[in-house]
């Protein structure tokens, strides 16, 4: 099955910032590849910033702060390249997780120079657009963007764009059917998040794809010990309730990517246990539209956080990057054929 991979780190030790989390990737129209991430004192701080590198010919740059606004909290950067080549970074600002909003900015050189910041809604409260993971272009060419809120009851929803991210159109919530709040004294947990991250329960940050025109589906993360999922008959406007699937999940990020035969390989924590541990972190394989998973291939397996994985692929290769003990950024290149 599995015959070789590279793993590297973005960036070594000595980062002008304490702890590094969440990051994004992108393949550019070079070929080469963009990586994005928040990092600061620690998670929710004010100082957190929105901080990318890019990857030229195998060898990373040094990373440098992209988005820092107003002394509040920056989260959960996304990228997303428009098929003229202009990349486009969102990202989250504010301090309340259930009141933050979402800002664009635009590269229009490979990232290596960006516009001023703009509101992607306007009014926006809550967060709207992609909240943690990749955006997709359907087979109608939509935009569909995976959003989610955390207010009490976590509600997921995807964002859909008929003109290229200009204007969004929210769609209808996806949530487990009488899903109940969660008295968040019963969470015990040692995962270095804000406070107000245990206050909920549902699921959140979706990820994506599409099986057929028109049919799509997500896998969602959940407090509930298990990756749900959605299915959305009429090109995401509306989905059905969030039920269960075989997969685990620690109340923690998930990524999928859909290779270009139609098989799925997701990222992911295979702890069942609400807010468990962040290792190991492994990739799974599926060549049933998600129904069953195989092809186990553990990235890290060790004591420490390994988190909020993200995947994509360019054909040839699959890219993965994730949060390496909230001190680096890990990044693991995989060819396909030796894969699978």
């Amino acid at each position: 099955m599995y015959k070789r991979a590279i793993k590297e780190f973005i960036f070594k030790d000595g980062m002008p910032f304490e702890s590094c989390h969440a990051s994004n990737l992108c393949v550019l129209k070079d070929g080469n590849i963009l990586a994005a991430w928040f990092a600061g004192s620690k998670e929710g701080a004010d100082d957190v910033a929105i901080w990318i590198s890019k990857r030229d010919s195998g060898v990373w740059s040094f990373p440098v702060k992209t988005a820092c606004e107003k002394q509040l909290p920056h989260w959960n950067p996304i990228l997303f390249v428009k098929e003229d080549g202009t990349v486009l970074l969102f990202y989250k600002v504010g301090r309340i997780l259930s009141e933050w909003y979402t800002k664009l900015i635009i590269s229009k050189d490979n990232g290596s120079t960006w516009s001023k910041p703009i509101e992607l809604v306007e009014g926006d409260s809550g967060g709207r657009g992609p909240v943690r993971n990749k955006i997709i272009k359907l087979s109608n060419g939509n935009l569909l963007a995976p959003g989610s809120t955390e207010n009490g009851i976590w509600k997921a929803f995807a964002d859909i764009s008929v003109d290229g991210g200009k204007t969004w159109v929210k769609s209808g919530d996806i949530e487990i059917k009488g899903m109940k709040y969660m008295d968040p004294k019963n969470i015990i947990s040692d995962i270095p998040v804000t406070d107000q991250s245990f206050k909920g329960a549902g699921v959140i940050q979706p990820t994506l794809w599409e099986s057929q025109k028109g049919v799509v589906h997500t896998l969602l993360r959940s407090t509930e010990g298990k990756i749900y999922r959605s299915d959305s008959m009429d090109s995401g406007r509306t989905w059905s309730y969030a039920y269960p699937t075989v997969l685990p999940n620690n109340n923690s990020g998930i990524d999928v990517v859909k290779l270009d035969n139609g098989v799925l390989v997701l990222a992911y924590n295979p702890v069942g246990v609400n807010w468990g541990k962040r290792t190991p972190m492994q990739l799974s394989v599926s060549f049933d539209n998600g129904i069953t998973w195989a092809n186990d291939l553990v990235l890290e397996n060790e004591e420490g956080e390994y988190s909020y994985p993200a995947i994509i692929t360019d054909g040839k290769y699959i890219y993965v990057s994730y949060t390496w003990k909230r001190k680096k950024i890990a990044f693991w290149e995989i060819k396909i054929k030796d894969y699978l």
